[in-house]
């Protein structure tokens, strides 16, 4: 038998989801890709670094990377990283061929 249906992107018509077949993979879950384990290092290296630089004992109390930079910067990189995901998932699907 000659599978004469086109690769349909979607797996949501009745058809397709009955009988459990997929005309299309996925993008990797996210905690299989580089850009997960990057963003998990760099994290690690923003809170190491905000906990081990401190004001060296300086008199004026100068802190040369606080709590707030430290957050501010996981906030871009967590931003990054969304972005990154979401560009990721728009448009990469990867057809089975028959």
């Amino acid at each position: 038998m000659t599978n004469t249906a086109s690769h349909a992107a979607t797996t949501t018509s009745p058809a397709t989801a009955e009988s459990g077949v997929r005309r299309a993979t996925e993008t990797k879950n996210a905690t299989k890709t580089t850009e997960f384990i990057a963003y998990l290092g760099v994290l690690v290296a923003i809170v190491v670094t905000a906990t081990l630089v401190g004001d060296g004992g300086a008199e004026d109390g100068a802190d040369l990377f606080d709590a707030r930079q430290a957050m501010e910067y996981i906030t871009y990189l967590t931003i990054g990283y969304l972005v990154a995901r979401g560009l990721a998932k728009s448009g990469s699907r990867e057809y089975y061929t028959a």
